[in-house]
Formats: structure tokens, sequence, C-alpha cells
């Protein structure tokens, strides 16, 4: 499929693809023409990686996992690593939200 059909099957923009694509995400052959032309599973590996970023991963934790996802919303397949990342990540986001309620209570100090 070409990446307008993979645009308006998934609902990402032909520039996110792209984006995938650029950063080894998203893999697809080239037509003789040039055209970039996806495989079939590329609507699952498209939501795959969505899920990923929305979960928080970036691009390079995304390229690292993406072969440990598992369905479209996805499931992670688990492994020591990725534990290990996983919690890491929980507990820079516990620091920020720590740190944005901190700032916020001192905010609202200033309108009382």
């Amino acid at each position: 499929m070409l990446i307008g059909e993979l645009s308006e099957r998934t609902g990402v923009s032909r520039r996110a693809l792209r984006y995938y694509e650029e950063q080894g995400l998203l893999v697809p052959e080239r037509a003789c023409n040039g055209y970039r032309v996806y495989a079939q599973d590329a609507p699952l590996i498209v939501s795959q990686i969505q899920g990923l970023f929305a979960a928080g991963f970036d691009s390079d934790a995304v390229r690292q996992y993406l072969p440990c996802a598992r369905g479209s919303a996805p499931q992670l397949e688990m492994c020591a690593e990725l534990r290990s990342h996983l919690t890491g990540r929980a507990a820079e986001l516990e620091a920020q939200a720590k740190t944005l309620t901190r700032q916020r209570e001192k905010m609202l100090a200033h309108l009382t």
C-alpha cells in the first residue's frame, strides 16, 4: 500500500509516517518509481508506534522496544531490560509530577 492509503487507513498524517521512517520505526519498500510501498501489517505497526508514543516512549525507546509490542493497543512482551526502562521512566514521571504539584501550589498561593 502507498503512503496515502496507509495515512487514510490509520488516520496518521503522511508527515508523521515519513517521520516514523526517518526514525527507523517503519520501513517501507521502494517501488521502481521511488514510491514508498508499505507491507500489509503496516497499519498494525503504526498503531503500535502510536501506542508507545502515547505511553511516553521517545523515538529511541520505540525503536528499541517495538519488537516487544503485541497487538494494536499494544501489549508489551516483558523482558528485564524493558522492565528496567519502564520502572526508570515511571520514576522520572513521578518526580516531574511532584515538581509540577509544588509549582502549582506556589502559583496558587499568589492568588490568595
